[in-house]
């Protein structure tokens, strides 16, 4: 047996894996021979249980406390003493009024704001900090999924998500410094336009602005991911990676 093969997989746990750029990590990493933890508010995509590295996956609303106390709590359960070599944050919420209107500073609900905060911010946070002990076993890395819109004004996400992902970089940063104590980098990715179940017709309008003159693909978010989860980023960290094709520019 080679030496590669016989060094235990690495783990990964991703948050907000059932759809989209969360669905997309889960399978690359695969993929690329780790095993996975994950934890979404529906069940594993049944393609998905067939998968022997699919290690756990836990129904979760990270919105809630009990519910992410339960998820770290059976999630550490199920890594047994094991490391953990990646934690990447990546589940989020993006409200909108019943008419699709933007939820801005004047017009948003403040129970909404709160509960776009618990679930994009404090939920990272937590988690950090619920991992810390098995990352730092693991000389494992944290990656916080962030956005184009934490960083400028976007015409179609909220206030409230936008500011959340503001937060969350400057959580990255703030991470990156303590997180280093315990031999562990934290690093985050920006991605802008993504084809996702997110992306409304009228988000069309906006390809004119990314030099590549395409939106991305989960997938393309999904490998800067793992770049940042892997030996290949092993001097990076408090760095945010844009996604954008560009868009972040102008």
């Amino acid at each position: 047996m080679s030496i590669e093969k016989s060094k235990e997989r690495k783990t990964v746990i991703i948050t907000g894996a059932s759809r989209g750029i969360g669905h997309a990590t889960a399978r690359l990493f695969l993929e690329r021979d780790w095993r996975i933890i994950t934890c979404s508010r529906n069940e594993t995509p049944p393609e998905c249980k067939r998968d022997p590295n699919w290690t756990h996956h836990i129904p979760t609303d990270l919105a809630d406390p009990d519910s992410i106390a339960n998820f770290i709590e059976k999630a550490l359960e199920a890594l047994d003493g094991r490391p953990l070599h990646a934690l990447v944050n990546n589940a989020g919420v993006s409200p909108k009024t019943p008419f699709k209107e933007r939820l801005g500073c004047l017009n948003g609900d403040l129970d909404a704001w709160r509960e776009v905060f618990e679930l994009n911010f404090f939920a990272g946070l937590k988690l950090a900090r619920g991992f810390a002990s098995p990352l730092h076993k693991g000389k494992g890395a944290i990656v916080n999924i962030t956005s184009i819109a934490g960083h400028k004004i976007h015409p179609f996400a909220g206030s409230a998500y936008s500011i959340s992902k503001a937060a969350l970089s400057a959580l990255t940063r703030e991470l990156s410094n303590e997180f280093a104590a315990l031999d562990v980098r934290v690093n985050a990715v920006a991605p802008g336009e993504i084809e996702t179940s997110m992306i409304q017709p009228e988000y069309e309008a906006l390809i004119p602005r990314i030099p590549l003159d395409r939106m991305g693909t989960t997938r393309e978010v999904a490998t800067a991911i793992y770049y940042l989860c892997s030996e290949d980023s092993a001097y990076v960290t408090g760095t945010e990676i844009w996604v954008t094709g560009g868009q972040h520019l102008f």
